[in-house]
């Protein structure tokens, strides 16, 4: 999976799964962008590290919920680069709660982070792209946007809203050698899932057939694969990788 001479750009990816796959695409040669919403101590250090490991990359703050943010990462990337050939949505939050003690803050502020972003990256995206005739977008989902689950109101309809964002997008540009697709994880061992009720990860660990949670490596190595020539004919597609957590 020869990534060499492609401008990646992952957001969400100081951290968790988006520095997996920033340090992923890095290791097979693309040229990374990473991106981060509130720490810029953090970002420069993730940018540093992909530098240090002989590979080229750019740290850019930016909250990606809102046009003045996406405008900031996407003319900063193409002034360096002068292209963007991938693009991995993967900023996500949570602010959980039952529907019922839920405040529409709490509403607005997943589904602008986890949904709205992912229109808005895309469509900046997608004007570099078109013209080149040629790229990669992956969004990712969770199994969560597909099965639900008490509490996540908002991050479930985000998520599942992304699945429906990823079917139509990839209609709209397939003719334009362009692929859209999402990924949909599991329980995956982050700093979001660390912070959860133990009781509940225990109910989630037991539902996995292999038996464990999955890694951030586990779902950067199907991000490369779904970016790369290899995945050409891949477009439109969700892929769970949940260890068979939703359904054997």
């Amino acid at each position: 999976m020869d990534l060499t001479n492609k401008i990646a750009v992952i957001t969400g990816s100081s951290r968790g799964i988006g520095n997996a796959i920033a340090k992923k695409l890095a290791e097979y040669g693309a040229t990374t962008v990473i991106n981060g919403t509130s720490d810029a101590s953090r970002v420069e250090r993730v940018a540093e590290e992909i530098k240090a490991s002989g590979h080229e990359c750019l740290g850019v703050l930016a909250d990606i919920s809102t046009q003045e943010g996406v405008s900031r990462l996407f003319s900063t990337a193409v002034e360096k680069y002068g292209r963007i050939d991938i693009l991995v949505n993967n900023a996500g939050i949570t602010r959980d709660n039952l529907v019922l003690r839920m405040s529409e803050e709490d509403w607005d502020t997943v589904l602008d982070t986890n949904l709205k972003s992912v229109f808005l990256c895309t469509k900046a995206a997608l004007r570099y792209m078109i013209k080149q005739r040629w790229g990669r977008i992956i969004n990712m989902s969770s199994i969560v946007g597909i099965s639900g689950n008490a509490g996540q109101a908002n991050y479930a309809a985000s998520k599942a809203g992304i699945i429906g964002f990823t079917r139509a997008v990839a209609r709209e540009v397939g003719s334009r050698g362009i692929t859209v697709n999402s990924i949909a994880p599991g329980y995956i061992e982050t700093d979001m899932t660390l912070k959860m009720d133990p009781a509940i990860a225990e109910k989630l660990k037991n539902q996995i057939a292999l038996g464990k949670p999955g890694t951030p490596d586990d779902i950067a190595e199907i991000v490369a694969f779904l970016v790369s020539d290899k995945a050409g004919y891949i477009t439109g597609h969700v892929l769970n990788v949940d260890g068979g957590m939703s359904g054997v």
